[in-house]
Parts: C-alpha cells; sequence; structure tokens
C-alpha cells in the first residue's frame, strides 16, 4: 500500500460550494437509516438526490471526503493503540512506507518531536495489534513507544466548516477504555468489516452492503441501528479529511498532570468546544512523560499555541511540563480496520 500523495498535504484548501457546505455541516452523524438515504439529505436540502450523489462524488475525489460510515468507540468490537517512533530524518519517508504498509494502521503522521512517527493500529484484538508492533519494529529495525489508551474523555472528529463542535453522545466521562469492551457477535463483526470502505454513493446503498455480505437490506438497517444503539458505532454520517477543509494547523498537545488530578484535568480539557480528542495514556519514562493527551485542529498556528496556553491557565498547568506536536505531514489517513491480524 503506498503513501497518499504528498500534495494532499499542501495543496489548497479544497473549493467548497454551500450546497458541500450544507451536506458536511449537516449530515457528519444522525445519517439516514432509511433504504434511500441521499433522498432523505435531498429533501432536506431542497434539491435534488442526483444533486446530492454528483456533490459527494466530487467531494471524494477531492480527498474531503473519506467515507459515508460508522466510526467506531476504541476497544469495543477491536483494539487500537498509539505508537510513536523515533526515525532518523534520511529514513523517515522508507519508515512511513512500511507502516503504512500494515493494513491495521489507519492514520500515520509525522509531527514536530524527536518522536516524530505517530501511527495509530487497530485489530481484530490486542494480539493482533501487537503483531503489527512487532512486524514494524522487525521491519524498520526501530524501537517503537506502544501508548494505548487507559481513559477517554471525549472522542469526536467532525469538522463543521462553521468552527463550531458539534455536541455528540459521549461515553461516561472518565470511562476506562479496558472496561468499554462490549460482547459482538459473528454477524456484528462481519457488518462492521464490510463497513469499513463506507456506503457506496448510489441509490440504495444499504441494498448494496447486504447484497455484499448476504444479508437483506432491513437486516443491514437493524443492525447498524442495533450498533448505534449499543454504542460501539460512536458516529455514523460524513467522515471528512480535516487538512482539506482548512484544517492546517493542527496539534497533538500532551500534558505530564500529576496522578491524582489528571481525571479532573481530562473532564475539564473535554468541555473546551476547541478541543476536539482528549485521553489518557501512560507514561513511558524516561523519555515520555506525558500522560494527558489532546488534540487541537486550527487553521493557523499562533491561535492553537494560545489555545495551549489558556488551558495550561485554566488547569493550573503552567509550571507542568507540556509539548505541542504540530503535524507536519499525514502519509495515511483512512478508517480503522478491525479485520486486521
Amino acid at each position: 500500500m503506498s503513501m497518499e500523495p504528498l500534495a494532499t498535504m499542501d495543496a489548497g484548501i479544497a473549493p467548497i460550494t454551500p450546497l458541500d457546505r450544507a451536506l458536511i455541516d449537516g449530515w457528519q452523524r444522525g445519517f439516514p437509516l432509511v433504504p434511500r438515504p441521499y433522498r432523505v439529505l435531498a429533501g432536506a436540502l431542497g434539491v435534488s438526490e442526483a444533486d446530492v450523489l454528483t456533490r459527494l462524488a466530487h467531494l471524494s475525489r477531492l480527498g474531503v471526503l473519506s467515507r459515508i460510515g460508522a466510526v467506531l468507540r476504541p476497544n469495543t468490537a477491536g483494539a487500537s493503540t498509539l505508537a510513536a517512533m523515533r526515525v532518523p530524518e534520511a529514513r523517515l519517508m522508507e519508515v512511513a512506507e512500511i507502516v503504512n504498509g500494515e493494513p491495521g494502521v489507519n492514520h500515520n503522521y509525522e509531527r514536530e518531536h524527536a518522536f516524530n512517527l505517530w501511527f495509530v493500529v487497530t485489530g481484530r484484538d490486542r494480539a493482533a495489534v501487537d503483531r503489527t508492533l512487532a512486524r514494524i519494529e522487525a521491519r524498520t529495525g526501530l524501537a517503537l513507544m506502544d501508548l494505548p489508551m487507559e481513559r477517554a474523555y471525549f472522542l469526536d472528529l467532525g469538522f463543521p466548516l462553521t468552527g463550531e463542535r458539534t455536541p455528540a453522545p459521549q461515553a461516561p466521562p472518565g470511562e476506562r477504555a479496558d472496561q468499554a469492551t462490549l460482547r459482538i457477535t459473528a454477524k456484528e463483526r462481519a457488518l462492521l468489516e464490510a463497513l469499513e470502505p463506507g456506503l457506496a454513493l448510489t441509490g440504495r446503498p444499504y441494498e448494496a452492503l447486504a447484497h455484499a455480505i448476504g444479508w437483506t437490506e432491513a437486516g443491514v438497517l437493524r443492525g447498524i441501528g442495533a450498533l448505534i444503539g449499543r454504542g460501539l458505532i460512536s458516529r455514523f454520517g460524513l467522515v471528512v479529511r480535516h487538512r482539506e477543509l482548512g484544517y492546517r494547523a493542527n496539534a497533538m498537545v500532551v500534558w505530564d498532570v500529576p496522578d491524582e488530578a489528571v481525571d479532573r484535568v481530562g473532564r475539564l480539557f473535554a468541555a473546551e468546544p476547541l478541543v476536539r480528542l482528549c485521553y489518557r495514556r501512560p507514561r513511558r519514562l524516561p523519555g515520555w512523560p506525558y500522560n494527558l493527551f489532546c488534540m487541537i485542529h486550527g487553521r493557523a498556528r499562533a491561535p492553537v499555541e494560545a489555545e495551549a496556553r489558556r488551558l495550561a491557565r485554566l488547569a493550573g498547568l503552567e509550571a507542568r511540563p507540556h509539548a505541542l506536536l504540530f503535524s507536519r505531514r499525514r502519509f495515511k489517513q483512512c478508517g480503522a480496520r478491525l479485520s486486521a491480524a
């Protein structure tokens, strides 16, 4: 699997029409679970179903639209972890290509730090994740840092063009990741795996999905609804790529928070509108003292830096170590692959 062309990192912001904006802002969650969902979108927006399909296909070609489908709550139907490596600059492209070649890697970024390559690994279970990590270490000859999620405070990556974070149902504040695992049946897993590429841009996408896995259209609709109701699917709708929407100054902000205060601070940060993700991960001493992570996505660097300073003041962390790891290059971004082994 090759890397995304680097032009996608540096090209101008994709041109967005008023209809595109309405689709993006209106349907990143709550996508209709009916036989002809695009007709529902068309009716809500006062256009034709063909208009909706045409614009969504155009957004997909531009790279703005990654897919239409499910965003899973981490460590429910499968397992995942965040990993980082210190990669010599001369080897960065080579190592990124090796990492991209693993089907279980769904995000892979260069960031501004000594740990300069960061990627997310997903799999059917923790053993599958461990096998992927071991292959990467063996193939690159480099050690990696494994940072599994310990507690989730806010997890939502919708990117409304208004700049306002859309309210979304969340897991209980401070939910432990190792307590979030839910039992799923073999049929549910088959449905989730079939959903990984996203819904087809056709009049009856659920019927097309049903044919692919030998189900009925009604069974697919019931199955997706049940997975949403049980909390395995945390968001169902348009999944967009933030860089193409103009969010070019994006920082993973990491904090060294006293253990007794990390849940309080995590909940505090999770309530802030510019924080898109917030979760606890383990320290890896001596090289990695940070235990609280949050993502701040912005259109310019200075406001992101100002927001990190404001968060430090808000939580009384001005004297505690923290770091802003701005994204440099995106090597891979796609949906999680539960089938990865």
